[in-house]
């Protein structure tokens, strides 16, 4: 409960920050959610799966912090959130590493779907490092999925599945706001579907068999 009340005190925190356009209320409290995980997390049993989730969420973080400096860091905010997917692309291939090709093909259509949106205009010098996040974050989206149906538990297969496809939703709302056109939903958009996204993520690690 008390990470939970963390939690929440850092969202309503940040919602209210990018409201009010309060930079460094922003960068004092968007990482606390995220953070608020991370202490959550400790109170699930050992595993391999804890740890690798736990260092995506570390890097998840950094990420946050690069992302809401009041100078452009996207490049280096991006690379933290890059090493998160392939922390959590890790976990994903601690207890199922089944080919799934239907999941392989979904994934596939979303990466492209992905950088298509983000290219629509073109990327400049950034068309090779989102090339790279989204064959990244396109192989997470598919080793989540390949969990669905297998030996894993129902409840953390579900729950890392929808963890990352919210995460996807909301990259493809970053890509739509930063590269295509802007709208004044769009932090408050992003910021809670990666939010719920990285709750089912780190939600996933409470329903895991002890291997």
């Amino acid at each position: 409960m008390p990470w939970l009340i963390l939690a929440v005190m850092g969202a309503v925190a940040y919602l209210y920050g990018v409201t009010m356009q309060a930079t460094l209320l922003c960068l004092l409290s968007k990482p606390v959610p995220v953070l608020a995980l991370l202490g959550w997390l400790q109170d699930a049993p050992a595993s391999p799966y804890r740890r690798w989730i736990s260092i995506g969420l570390m890097f998840s973080l950094l990420g946050d912090i690069l992302l809401a400096w009041p100078v452009d860091l996207f490049v280096f905010g991006l690379g933290a959130f890059l090493v998160a997917h392939l922390a959590y692309l890790k976990a994903y291939l601690v207890d199922c590493r089944r080919p799934a090709l239907l999941p392989l093909a979904l994934a596939l259509l979303a990466g492209v779907s992905l950088f298509s949106v983000m290219a629509a205009k073109g990327l400049g010098d950034l068309l090779i490092p989102v090339a790279v996040y989204a064959l990244a974050i396109s192989a997470m989206l598919w080793r989540a999925l390949a969990r669905l149906g297998s030996h894993v538990p129902k409840r953390s297969a579900w729950l890392a599945a929808a963890g990352a496809l919210a995460f996807v939703a909301s990259d493809s709302l970053i890509g739509i706001d930063r590269f295509v056109l802007p709208f004044g939903a769009a932090p408050y958009l992003i910021i809670l579907s990666y939010w719920i996204g990285q709750w089912g993520i780190a939600a996933s690690v409470f329903s895991q068999s002890k291997r």
